[in-house]
């Protein structure tokens, strides 16, 4: 199996130990004030036991703010860099994804743990004093860097982002925002980059204000010619973000796994595919639409004839972060055409 294919089956497996589990709790939020922190400090966030699928809640405490952070994604941290944390950032794992040109020369400069998901070892190497980012990469698996006890119990804090746990929505960016402010005592950048957010969220909503509600379908492909279908049943975050700009996951409530001829016959309005094309060896989302035309199996659908397929990052779609916004706002461009 290539590269390209191994990073189709982790994300796959990751999706899966994300999405299954325990519902948000919702009152974990940190305040938004922007009162200074003082430590020791102690924040409620995240564990799952080896092999299990429920997330349950633990606290972290911090003697200080972090210095040494390893962030498992992209995602991560770009989220760090926008908070003005770049000098506690000691590594950064799953390096692949579409880039915010708005911390690209920062990113540039961070030490690059690995293109692919990074191990435990790897995260290890850096001696971090925090390791933060998604969820579902804190597993002893090689692909993940390790488990939240195994961490803890090594004397290493972690930080299981809130939008990669079931029952999130788009508003637990703004969480994650807050709790991170107050991790680090940067209250008011943390402050103003949640109200860029929301003043672009407003402004999206805004513009789709008048738009009638559709289904759509995600397929999840590496070969333009084999059609997958992903339902995201428990992807609370995903299919959160899509009903921003009125589009409903027309599989979130479906059972079990879904067939191509499930697919036609319930034959969504439009069809969400991923760009892959900044993960070398990978195929584009173009090149996706444009199999996905040729097949004459789907040939019935209105998604095909309408010519309502679209392709989004990997990072839009599953980096469980701000970036879903960029990905919706140019989304909605495209079917504005």
């Amino acid at each position: 199996m290539n590269k390209w294919g191994k990073m189709i089956g982790v994300g796959l497996a990751v999706f899966t130990l994300s999405a299954c589990g325990n519902t948000k709790d919702e009152g974990t939020s940190a305040s938004s004030s922007q009162a200074e922190s003082t430590y020791p400090l102690t924040i409620s966030n995240y564990t799952k036991a080896e092999g299990g699928t429920q997330w349950t809640a633990k606290d972290q405490t911090f003697n200080e703010a972090p210095k040494k952070v390893v962030a498992n994604t992209r995602p991560a941290a770009e989220l760090l860099l926008h908070l003005g944390l770049k000098d506690q950032i000691a590594g950064v794992g799953a390096t692949f994804g579409a880039a915010d040109k708005e911390v690209a020369a920062d990113y540039a400069e961070l030490n690059d743990l690995g293109s692919d998901y990074i191990s435990k070892e790897t995260a290890l190497s850096v001696d971090p004093d925090l390791i933060f980012g998604r969820g579902g990469l804190f597993d002893n698996q090689d692909w993940g860097v390790g488990t939240v006890d195994s961490l803890n119990e090594m004397g290493i804090p972690t930080y299981v982002q809130e939008t990669s746990v079931t029952g999130a929505t788009f508003d637990s960016v703004y969480q994650d925002i807050e709790n991170l402010g107050k991790l680090f005592n940067v209250p008011e950048a943390a402050a103003a980059f949640e109200k860029e957010l929301k003043d672009r969220q407003s402004a999206l909503e805004e513009k789709v204000a008048d738009k009638e509600e559709q289904t759509f379908a995600h397929l999840f492909m590496s070969d333009p010619s084999v059609v997958s279908v992903y339902a995201a049943q428990d992807e609370s975050f995903f299919n959160s973000n899509f009903d921003m700009i009125k589009l409903n996951n027309v599989f979130q409530d479906y059972s079990g796994e879904v067939s191509v001829e499930t697919l036609i016959e319930t034959d969504p309005d439009v069809l969400i595919v991923g760009d892959w094309s900044t993960i070398e060896g990978s195929v584009s989302g173009q090149e996706i639409i444009e199999g996905l035309y040729k097949n004459d199996k789907l040939s019935s659908m209105k998604a095909i004839k309408n010519k309502q397929v679209y392709s989004m990052d990997y990072n839009y779609l599953f980096g469980y972060g701000y970036q879903a916004l960029t990905g919706l706002e140019e989304l909605v461009e495209q079917m504005a055409q």
